[in-house]
């Protein structure tokens, strides 16, 4: 069950750059966003003192180095850890994730879901104003079914672009984001992007273990970087 390459004793890096961003997301693998219930394993945690965004428009940090990450063509971004919170992950752990987590009833799509999945079938991608009209819901409604089908890794955040605003145009870290299938971003006959993942095998998305050897490899992959965390924490997060 063991998978990709082995974690071994990587010193906790020190994001500064979009650069440093995107190989400690390569180095660990899977990787959320923001503090939580395991010490140290986070975007947030591993962030130089200074870099991190704290209201300053000079100091976006990690909040708008995501955008290199998610356009570097080899890194999954989306709602996917903690019951949707924010996360990155290579596509060699991702696709033991979506092998995982399809395979649970909890994880199956509702009528909304199957709606947005099928526009995307058609469109290929689409954004939250478009989940509105596609539903007719409110902005809270569409984030959330969105959000639903990012757990269920059925969606991922496709690009995102930076808003810029006012007579002298700037930005101050506003977003949009679209939303695809990890299918259209990484699926068959997909190519790797800058970062230079070698795409082995025709479906990168496709595993040889079960569900099961998927959420036992997961485990294991966390418990190398970050010994003695519980193993119902770890479950918990995925």
């Amino acid at each position: 069950m063991s998978i990709g390459r082995h974690a071994g004793n990587i010193a906790p890096p020190r994001i500064v750059s979009p650069e440093t961003m995107y190989r400690c997301i390569r180095d660990y693998g899977i990787l959320p966003f923001f503090e939580n219930r395991i010490p140290g394993c986070s975007v947030e945690e591993m962030t130089a003192p200074g870099f991190w965004f704290d209201g300053d428009e000079d100091t976006l940090g990690p909040w708008d180095w995501k955008i290199h990450c998610v356009q570097s063509g080899d890194i999954a971004y989306g709602k996917f850890l903690w019951g949707g919170k924010a996360a990155f992950a290579t596509i060699e752990w991702y696709r033991e994730l979506i092998n995982w987590r399809r395979s649970q009833p909890k994880y199956q799509p509702d009528e909304a879901g199957r709606q947005i999945l099928d526009y995307l079938e058609e469109h290929g991608s689409i954004g939250i104003k478009e989940v509105r009209a596609l539903l007719g819901v409110k902005k809270s409604a569409a984030d959330a079914a969105i959000t639903r089908l990012q757990m269920q890794c059925r969606v991922l955040t496709g690009d995102i672009s930076r808003v810029y605003r006012g007579e002298d145009l700037h930005y101050n870290g506003w977003q949009i984001s679209s939303f695809c299938t990890p299918e259209a971003l990484f699926g068959e006959g997909g190519t790797p992007g800058p970062g230079g993942f070698p795409f082995a095998d025709d479906n990168p998305l496709e595993t040889s273990n079960s569900p099961e050897e998927s959420r036992e490899a997961l485990v294991e992959h966390f418990l190398e970087f970050f010994p003695g965390t519980n193993r119902e924490i770890i479950l918990k997060m995925l």
